[in-house]
C-alpha cells in the first residue's frame, strides 16, 4: 500500500516520506479499513516534530488518528456483517506504530464507528480527536440542558463541536472567538452569543449578557491565557473542562482564586480517556450524525502527497476548521 511515514522527529519537510509499505497483519477483534480521508490534527504535527520533548514511539510511524474509510475485512469474533459498512476511526496509531496516513489502516473494531451515508468520509475523518475531545468537556459534569456554557475558540476544530454538542444537549452557548469571520463559523454551530476577545472586554461582555450571573461551565483551549477571565464570569460551583494551555504549558495555579468559588478544573486529554467516555462519545456523536445534527468546518483538504503542506498549515495556525487528506 502507499502511506506517509516518518522514522525520526523533526520538521515535516525533513521527516515525511511517501513510500509502499506492507499492509498491517489483521489480529483478532481488529477490523482491516480501507482508508478514504485522514484527519489531521494538532497532537499529530506535535508527536511528529518532538513538541515538548516527545520522542518516537517506534522505528517508523504512519501518522493520523483520525479517519474514514469503509471496511475490507474482519478478525476473529468481528461479525463478517461488518465487511463494506462505512466508518469513522478513532485512536489509531495508539499504541499502534501505523495510522491513517496511508491507503490502508487496521484497528480494533470497537474503535471503526459506523458512519451514516449522509456523513462524507472526508466529515467523518474529523470526529475522532476534535468531537470526541468536545463531548467530553461538554458532558464532564453531567446533562448541560438548562446551563450556560462558555466555549473559547468556538470557530476552532474542538470548539465547533462542543458548542454543537452543547445545544444538541439542550444548553445556552456563548463563545469567544477573534475576528468577524469565525464569528459566523460559531453562530453557524449554534452559538446564541459571540465576544471578540480582541475587541471586547469578555468578562464584561458575558455578564451583561447573563445579567450577571456568569456561566455554568467553561470549555477552554488556553486553561493559562483565560483563567483570570474564566474566574471573573464562573459561577459558584461551577467547572472548567480545559484541552490545552500552549501559551503555558507550566501554569501557576490560583488555589484559593478556585477554592473561594468551589470550582473544578477537569484536564482533558481525549487518549487516556476510560473505555466509557469513548463508548458514549462514540454513540453520542453517532446519534448526532444520523439526525444532521453536526455541521463540520473543514478549512482545506489535500492529497496524500502533500502531507508536508498539510502538517505546515496545521502548524501555521492559519486554517480554520479541519485539515484532511483525502486517500483514493
Amino acid at each position: 500500500m502507499k502511506a506517509a511515514y516518518y522514522e525520526q522527529i523533526g520538521d515535516a519537510k525533513d521527516v515525511l516520506k511517501i513510500g509502499e509499505m506492507d499492509v498491517a497483519e489483521l489480529g483478532a477483534s481488529e477490523v482491516l479499513i480501507k482508508v478514504r480521508a485522514s484527519g489531521i490534527n494538532p497532537s499529530d504535527v506535535k508527536q511528529r516534530s518532538g513538541w515538548g520533548g516527545l520522542t518516537m514511539r517506534h522505528q517508523r510511524v504512519i501518522p493520523h488518528n483520525d479517519g474514514a474509510g469503509i471496511i475490507e475485512s474482519v478478525g476473529e469474533s468481528v461479525p463478517p456483517s461488518r465487511i463494506g459498512e462505512r466508518v469513522w476511526i478513532y485512536e489509531a496509531t495508539l499504541p499502534r506504530r501505523f495510522g491513517t496516513a496511508a491507503e490502508y489502516a487496521v484497528v480494533p473494531s470497537e474503535q471503526a464507528v459506523f458512519l451514516p451515508d449522509n456523513t462524507e468520509f472526508v466529515e467523518g475523518a474529523c470526529l475522532g480527536v476534535p468531537a470526541m475531545t468536545a463531548h467530553n468537556c461538554v458532558f464532564k459534569d453531567g446533562a448541560v440542558t438548562g446551563k450556560t456554557i462558555l466555549v473559547a475558540g468556538g470557530a476552532g476544530a474542538v470548539g465547533n463541536y462542543a458548542i454543537q454538542l452543547a445545544k444538541w444537549g439542550g444548553a445556552n452557548v456563548i463563545s469567544t472567538v477573534s475576528s468577524a469571520e469565525k464569528a459566523e463559523i460559531a453562530k453557524t454551530a449554534g452559538a446564541d452569543y459571540t465576544v471578540n476577545y480582541k475587541t471586547e472586554n469578555v468578562a464584561a461582555r458575558i455578564k451583561e449578557i447573563t445579567k450577571g450571573e456568569g456561566v455554568d461551565r467553561v470549555i477552554e483551549v488556553d486553561f493559562a491565557s483565560n483563567l483570570e477571565t474564566n474566574l471573573k464570569v464562573l459561577k459558584r460551583n461551577g467547572a472548567i473542562a480545559t484541552y490545552a494551555s500552549d501559551s503555558d504549558i507550566t501554569p501557576q495555579i490560583p488555589f484559593y482564586s478556585l477554592a473561594y468559588k468551589n470550582l473544578t478544573v477537569h484536564y482533558v486529554l481525549v487518549y487516556v480517556m476510560d473505555k466509557a467516555a469513548h463508548q458514549q462519545a462514540a454513540a453520542d456523536i453517532t446519534t448526532c450524525l444520523k439526525a444532521g445534527v453536526f455541521r463540520h468546518v473543514i478549512a482545506q483538504s489535500f492529497g496524500l502527497e502533500e502531507i508536508v503542506k498539510a502538517h505546515e498549515m496545521q502548524e501555521s495556525g492559519r486554517a480554520i476548521g479541519n485539515l484532511v487528506l483525502v486517500i483514493n
